[in-house]
C-alpha cells in the first residue's frame, strides 16, 4: 500500500492524490508511489482522464531539501535523472491530465503541474520554482518545460530570481490556464476532466503524442509524426464508429468504446 500517493478512479476519472502533510513535500518515497501512480493510471482502461491534486490546502511546496541536504555530487549525481522522470512522469500518461493547484506549487511541487496538460488554481495559489535561492537550479524539468510552456524569457525570470508568482500573473503569462475560487479547484478540474470520459481515448492518445512530440523536433520531422499518428487511427474501432455515426448521425453523437 503506497503511503503518500494514491490513484482513486470514479465516473471515469482518476484522481492521482499527494499527502505528505503538512506540506506534501516530495522525498524520495512520494516521488516512486508518484511514479506508479502514474504507471497505474497509463494501464487502467477504467480511467480516461486523470486529475493530479495535492488536497485542499496546498499542491506540494517542492522536494524534501531535508533529505537532500547532505547529498554530495558523487551522491546526486546517479539519482537525479531519477529525481527527474519521477517529478515529470505525468507527462507520460497517454490521457488527457489537469493538475488541480491549491496554495503552494514550489519547485518540484510545480514541476509536477508543469507534466500536466492543463493547470487549474485558486486565486490565492502561489507558484515558482525557487531552487536557485538554495543555490542550485530546478531539477526535476523545470527549466525545459517553463520555458517551452512561457517562453524562455519569462521562464528566466523566474528561475533567475525564484520569486514566487500569485495566480493572476501566472495566468497572464500563461502558467496557469485557469483560475477559479481556492474551494473550486478540484470541482473545476473534473469538469475539464470529464469531457473526456466518453471521447475517442485512442484518438486523444494519438493527438497528444503529435503535439508532445512534434515540439521536440522541427516541423516536417512532426508533420511525419502527425502523418504517422493519423493514419494509424483507421485500425481502431473508435474511427469507424466516428465516422459511420457522422455520416448517419451528425457530428457529436457517437458512442466510442474506447478500442
Amino acid at each position: 500500500m503506497a503511503e503518500f500517493v494514491t490513484l482513486e478512479v470514479s465516473d471515469g476519472i482518476g484522481t492521482i492524490r499527494l499527502a505528505r502533510p503538512p506540506m506534501n513535500a516530495l522525498n524520495r518515497q512520494l516521488q516512486e508511489e508518484l511514479r506508479a501512480a502514474a504507471r497505474e493510471a497509463t494501464v487502467n482502461a477504467d480511467v480516461k482522464a486523470v486529475i493530479v491534486y495535492g488536497g485542499e490546502k496546498v499542491f506540494a511546496a517542492g522536494a524534501d531539501i531535508k533529505e537532500m541536504a547532505e547529498m554530495s555530487f558523487a551522491e546526486m549525481s546517479p539519482v537525479a535523472g531519477d529525481l527527474q522522470s519521477a517529478l515529470g512522469c505525468i507527462s507520460e500518461i497517454p490521457k488527457p491530465t489537469v493538475a488541480a493547484i491549491t496554495g503552494y506549487a514550489l519547485g518540484g511541487g510545480l514541476e509536477i503541474a508543469l507534466g500536466a496538460d492543463r493547470r487549474i488554481a485558486g486565486d490565492n495559489a502561489k507558484v515558482g520554482v525557487p531552487e536557485v535561492l538554495l543555490g542550485v537550479i530546478p531539477g526535476g524539468g523545470g527549466t525545459q518545460r517553463l520555458a517551452r510552456l512561457i517562453g524562455p524569457s519569462k521562464a528566466k525570470d523566474l528561475v533567475f530570481t525564484g520569486r514566487f508568482v500569485g495566480a493572476e500573473e501566472a495566468l497572464a503569462i500563461g502558467l496557469i490556464d485557469e483560475m477559479v475560487a481556492p474551494d473550486e479547484v478540484y470541482n473545476a478540474a473534473r469538469k475539464w476532466a470529464s469531457q473526456f470520459v466518453g471521447a475517442a481515448s485512442r484518438a486523444l492518445a494519438a493527438a497528444k503524442a503529435s503535439i508532445d512530440q512534434g515540439l521536440d523536433t522541427d516541423l516536417n520531422t512532426g508533420l511525419k509524426i502527425e502523418a504517422q499518428q493519423f493514419a494509424q487511427l483507421f485500425a481502431t474501432e473508435d474511427r469507424t464508429i466516428g465516422m459511420e455515426s457522422f455520416v448517419a448521425n451528425g457530428p457529436g453523437k457517437a458512442q466510442f468504446t474506447g478500442k
